[in-house]
């Protein structure tokens, strides 16, 4: 069980560097746009933002990466970090889109859930 939870976990964190690299540097590009539903002109006014988004992003990556190299020491870090990462997921499902409960609280649940069963 401990090698599923860290599989979803690994996708977890994957996800979150995917939303670094469209956040920090495909924002106001056309892959960047689509993704967030932005004109060319949204885009441009919100780059710093997003960036900064995208770091706090490429941080939960980078969490729950180490959490998953420490192994059965990492239990604690790996539920820190699922745990900002759902937390993040519900409040920006109820503040922005409803889809990013399915796309970044949901995964997160699972993972949690895995951790636990582990």
């Amino acid at each position: 069980m401990t090698l599923i939870a860290d599989i979803v976990i690994g996708l977890v964190a994957l996800l979150h560097v995917y939303f670094l690299v469209l956040e920090m540097f495909l924002w106001d590009k056309p892959a960047g746009r689509k993704a967030f539903g932005l004109t060319l002109e949204q885009a441009q006014s919100t780059k710093v933002l997003a960036a900064n988004q995208g770091l706090y992003n490429g941080f939960l990556a980078a969490g729950l990466f180490w959490g998953i190299s420490m192994g059965a020491a990492g239990t604690h870090i790996k539920v820190f970090f699922l745990g900002c990462v759902l937390v993040a997921g519900v409040y920006g499902a109820a503040t922005a889109s409803r889809k990013i409960l399915f796309v970044q609280a949901l995964p997160a649940a699972i993972g949690l859930a895995l951790v636990w069963l582990a």
